[in-house]
């Protein structure tokens, strides 16, 4: 039985894509911040969703939740690096405090290499390892360069520069990992209603889950260090043949 974990997993994507990984069979680890909240929405799930305290930003609970892992399982087949987070909503570029910028970063990028740095052994296992970090479209520097895109409009300094640098770090680690077969690529869900945005978004949990998913459950012939999910997905000038498959522009 293959064997997954999800950070950020309380709630919206995240927990939808625990749901989805553990229909298809996987022992599933719900990593969350606040425990009490997944160990109830994990009775409701199907399959094996094992319930974990897990802040991003926490080295402990990071060191911890390796061990745990390795002690029941020993190895890891699948990490989504879900956990994110949007604070500058009331901000300009110019004017958001740094402090947003930290904790942003905090969560969005340092978080994620903390938790991949701390899972590669297990990963190693695997053949393949899968790493999967969520990321958008705000951090493309192609889309931000041509002023004349939604994308580049739109204003949020802190959330979009930390998705840039979580695409780069995609890309080296699927450099750096290639020879160990652990495949490494970046999602975008689509502007997915969810507490980030503030409900605001055209698609639900369940279409947002669907690249990240398939992304997991890539096989032995897969590709790594890719950026995927149409980025007009949900926004309001989508076009109907636009196609979760493409690729992104880093």
């Amino acid at each position: 039985m293959q064997v997954a974990m999800v950070t950020g997993a309380g709630k919206g994507i995240g927990r939808e894509i625990v749901r989805r990984l553990a229909t298809e069979g996987m022992i599933v680890y719900m990593g969350a911040r606040d425990i009490a909240r997944v160990r109830e929405q994990a009775r409701d799930l199907p399959g094996e969703v094992r319930p974990l305290r897990l802040d991003v930003t926490e080295q402990e609970q990071i060191e911890a939740a390796a061990a745990r892992v390795t002690d029941e399982c020993g190895r890891l087949d699948v990490l989504v690096n879900n956990a994110g987070v949007m604070l500058e909503w009331q901000h300009t570029a110019t004017e958001v405090p740094m402090e947003l910028v930290r904790r942003t970063y905090e969560v969005n990028v340092l978080g994620a290499v903390a938790v991949t740095q701390a899972f590669v052994p297990l990963l190693r296992r695997a053949r393949p390892g899968r790493v999967v970090n969520v990321s958008s479209p705000l951090g493309s520097l192609s889309l931000l360069s041509d002023f004349g895109t939604l994308i580049a409009q739109r204003s949020h300094l802190a959330y979009g520069s930390s998705k840039a640098a979580l695409n780069a770090v995609t890309l080296l680690y699927a450099k750096a990992l290639v020879g160990d077969g652990i495949l490494v690529n970046a999602a975008n869900p689509g502007l997915v209603a969810t507490d980030l945005n503030g409900g605001n978004g055209g698609l639900s949990v369940e279409q947002g889950a669907e690249v990240p998913v398939r992304l997991a459950l890539l096989g032995e012939d897969g590709f790594t260090g890719r950026f995927v999910g149409d980025w007009r997905r949900g926004t309001p000038v989508e076009e109907p043949e636009a196609s979760p498959d493409a690729l992104v522009p880093w």
